[in-house]
């Protein structure tokens, strides 16, 4: 790997960042808070939140096993994606890597941050080749994506081939691991000692149901922690999103039952699925979502759609063609999918 300095771009490197009122005293057991021009009223929402969210890093540290000082929380895990371009991706200089099919915001923050955007597709099964990654790749190549389990697919990457990457390549490894809790395969997030050039990006958006309060995770060594916490913005995650981040928290058990719940029923919809006419392939899938091959995806979307159930229509996508994404829902929502793509007829 080049060393930090060599990847991160000479403005962010050299940044003073800003300094907000909260962490300035740090360490002092204060009462009087007159320092931030914040009314003295409406506690406690009245008060900026904790600029680099302690108490919430220290609770996720206990159930992921990473320490806090490797733990970067953004408002979403978009939040980190974008900053992970403005940190490292010098504009029109610099490029990324990524393969493809994948998670499409990597591509809109390249093109938002003025970063060339190379895509690396995966093979007929959606797996990915290590060596086709590299070879994508020069000497202003600055990152490389790995959505695993990937989207829209749903299938587990191969950690050999992942492996691979991150010892061979020079820059820096974002490994997107939205999916993790529905996979029977181990986190990286447990193997940043071993490898100093990787990110790991986890939400509460899926297995933690929270999707609504936009709280994405970085796992990385402290020196890129260190180069993101200097450049977000200072207060980035709200009073509220922390407290109900920690509410979550303390139900870990209740949403273990939940991930259980909704992997039993991907299997349903998936065998479901295969006794259907309009159903010609279903791809394996460790995520709470499939992929399935239609005869006519746009008719059976837009069919869906005027009977109110939504899924993602992927035909556009590439290797996706006629393909639709299907979400796992509950029992109930599963049977009336299932229902209304029985009584679907081609015209």
């Amino acid at each position: 790997m080049k060393t930090l300095q060599e990847l991160t771009r000479a403005n962010i490197w050299s940044l003073k960042p800003y300094s907000s009122a909260r962490d300035e005293y740090k360490g002092v057991a204060a009462s009087v808070f007159l320092d931030a021009n914040e009314s003295p009223y409406n506690m406690p929402h009245n008060r900026y939140p904790d600029p680099l969210q302690i108490d919430l890093k220290k609770k996720i540290s206990k159930i992921k096993h990473v320490n806090p000082e490797n733990i970067f929380l953004g408002n979403g895990s978009d939040e980190a994606i974008d900053l992970m371009f403005r940190a490292f991706c010098e504009p029109r200089i610099d490029n990324v890597v990524a393969i493809d099919p994948t998670y499409g915001m990597y591509l809109v923050c390249a093109e938002v941050n003025d970063v060339e955007y190379r895509k690396v597709l995966l093979d007929d099964k959606f797996q990915l080749s290590a060596d086709k990654l590299l070879a994508a790749t020069d000497d202003n190549t600055k990152l490389i994506f790995i959505c695993s389990p990937n989207n829209p697919t749903g299938n587990d990457l191969s950690i050999t081939e992942i492996e691979k990457v991150l010892n061979q390549f020079q820059g820096i490894v974002i490994v997107d691991e939205a999916y993790i809790d529905f996979s029977e395969e181990p986190s990286f997030a447990t193997r940043l000692a071993e490898y100093p050039n990787l990110v790991v990006l986890q939400t509460f958006s899926k297995a933690w149901a929270s999707a609504a309060i936009r709280l994405g995770m970085a796992f990385a060594s402290t020196d890129i922690i260190g180069i993101l916490n200097k450049i977000k913005y200072p207060y980035n995650i709200n009073l509220l999103t922390q407290h109900q981040a920690m509410e979550m928290l303390h139900r870990h058990h209740e949403i273990d039952n939940w991930v259980k719940i909704l992997k039993s029923e991907r299997v349903y919809l998936e065998e479901s699925f295969a006794e259907l006419p309009c159903v010609l392939e279903i791809y394996p899938s460790n995520a709470n979502f499939f992929l399935a091959r239609v005869t006519n995806a746009v008719a059976i979307y837009n069919y869906l759609v005027s009977k109110g159930i939504i899924v993602r229509n992927r035909h556009n996508i590439s290797l996706c063609d006629n393909c639709l994404r299907v979400t796992v829902g509950t029992r109930s929502e599963n049977l009336k999918l299932i229902e209304a793509l029985q009584q679907y007829k081609p015209e």
